[in-house]
């Protein structure tokens, strides 16, 4: 009968089925020794019933069963119930082993920032019982759930401690200091990882592109690509949308655009890529009409397709097209706004100079808007400034100071909009509040990269070498660019 039950489960193909012989165990009192199989089976399903799967494990069930349920709970979309689950596990007496640790690590990873205590006590638990050192995979997962947590620096001492490593070691490091604005570390990470002689693969080069993309660094950027085409790796999907970024977020949109039209498949990720790499380099026209072939692609747009539509719009000047992408986002698409879309969305209304219907925007949100946002808006006034505007000055003046009451760049810019206006007793009580407050102004810096250095110019400093040189030059690139005629998008591109 025991072995007719379990050829039973091993053909059962839906939940359905699953369901029913759930239901002849429990009634025949088969559970116990037939449950671990149909556990088994559950968990096969393309689509596994997890609810249904957690209540087959018995009052005291066994650290394999446990094992069985916590990868397809870690990797869904209620990672809570992993957690929970391992609570249980330790509730019930019984010590986690080397296949329990990465998949609840897995999901704290997905609850961070808020499971971090959670991370830390699991790390000591893999330390009392030895299995950080013993297991690689382990200590992977460790680092890369601190990194999650925005803990990198515990991420990297994990790493640095750790007794062997493969080649996922080094791209979880790798990948902790690319998410974490450690960005510059992962070229001395990738030269030490070459050096201790391991082979790096495409997800090396994603993070090394990813780190150029979010430095600016060009050479960085090429370099990778090129040690990309040298070593004869296959240009995956997540490694083409990548180096698409990069020459985007660097400044050549052409290798990107042709990096993109010759990717034989894309995703939403490349798309979005290119889109606001567009908008990014002051191609906002580009930007919609590649938009319209994404949608005539069939490939549903995401939360970085959008921001790249409003930065497009705020350039152009499409306000009406600037109010239809932010509806769409929410009704046509489901996307819920996040901060940096309000953000984008007031730039859109406040550099067209419509000021109080940003304002209203901003008042109007459902979500407390944060310095950022009030921010963008006090900057559509300082490029606005007029007498009109003193009333939303004012108003988002007292916010800021309410958010942000050390920032000093804050009163500058309410000082710089008084005095534009001609309201020099307000522009002096702004500079005077900052004096007190013993603020003082941050100068200006701005940095260029020739020959592999990089520059940095700060305001008001005239000690760097060659600085009259090169103020000349700006000067008189300054006054011819006044005589030229603007240039299609397109043309540019296709001209490179």
């Amino acid at each position: 009968m025991a072995t007719a039950l379990a050829a039973l489960i091993a053909g059962a193909a839906t939940v359905h089925q699953i369901r029913q012989l759930h239901a002849h165990l429990l009634t025949s009192g088969r559970l116990p020794s037939l449950g671990p199989i149909l556990l088994r089976r559950i968990i096969s399903l393309p689509s596994p019933n997890l609810h249904l799967a957690q209540r087959l494990l018995l009052p005291s069930p066994p650290l394999a069963h446990f094992n069985l349920l916590l990868p397809p709970l870690a990797s869904s979309p209620e990672p809570s119930a992993a957690a929970s689950l391992f609570l249980h596990l330790r509730r019930d007496g019984l010590r986690p082993d080397a296949h329990t640790f990465p998949h609840v690590l897995k999901a704290l990873s997905r609850l961070a920032p808020g499971s971090l205590p959670l991370v830390a006590s699991t790390h000591a638990e893999a330390l009392k019982d030895g299995l950080d050192c013993a297991v690689v995979y382990v200590r992977n997962a460790l680092m890369a759930a601190y990194s999650a947590c925005g803990q990198p620096a515990c991420a990297m001492q994990v790493f640095d401690e750790m007794p062997r490593r493969t080649v996922v070691s080094w791209n979880t490091a790798l990948t902790a200091c690319m998410d974490n604005d450690y960005r510059d570390q992962c070229v001395g990470l990738f030269a030490a990882m070459v050096e201790a002689g391991f082979e790096p693969d495409q997800t090396t080069f994603v993070c090394m592109l990813s780190a150029a993309a979010e430095l600016g660094n060009l050479p960085l950027g090429k370099w990778a690509h090129g040690q990309v085409v040298a070593r004869r790796l296959d240009m995956t999907l997540q490694l083409g949308t990548a180096a698409v970024n990069m020459y985007a977020k660097c400044g050549l949109v052409s290798y990107a655009w042709r990096l993109f039209d010759r990717m034989p498949a894309r995703n939403v990720w490349t798309w979005s890529a290119m889109i606001l790499g567009f908008a990014q380099n002051g191609l906002a026209w580009e930007a919609l009409k590649l938009f319209k072939r994404m949608k005539a692609a069939s490939v549903a747009p995401n939360y970085v397709t959008f921001l790249g539509l409003l930065c497009a719009c705020s350039h152009a000047g499409l306000v009406n097209e600037g109010r239809r992408f932010f509806r769409e986002m929410r009704h046509v698409y489901g996307i819920e706004p996040m901060m940096r879309h309000y953000s984008a969305m007031v730039d859109v209304l406040g550099r067209n100079g419509r000021l109080q219907e940003a304002f209203d925007f901003v008042m109007d949100m459902p979500v407390e808007a944060d310095p950022v946002v009030w921010r963008t808006l006090l900057g559509a006034c300082q490029l606005h400034s007029s007498k009109d505007c003193i009333d939303i000055v004012s108003k988002v003046q007292e916010k800021l100071l309410e958010l942000e009451p050390r920032r000093s760049g804050n009163y500058v810019m309410v000082a710089n909009i008084y005095s534009d206006i001609g309201s020099w007793d307000e522009a002096a009580k702004a500079r005077r509040v900052m004096k007190e407050g013993g603020m003082k102004k941050m100068a200006g810096e701005s940095c260029v990269e020739v020959g592999g250095l990089v520059h940095r110019f700060i305001s008001g400093d005239d000690s760097c070498p060659d600085y009259h040189g090169a103020c000349s030059t700006v000067h008189e690139l300054n006054i011819n660019m006044r005589k030229c005629e603007p240039i299609d998008g397109i043309l540019l591109i296709d001209s490179e």
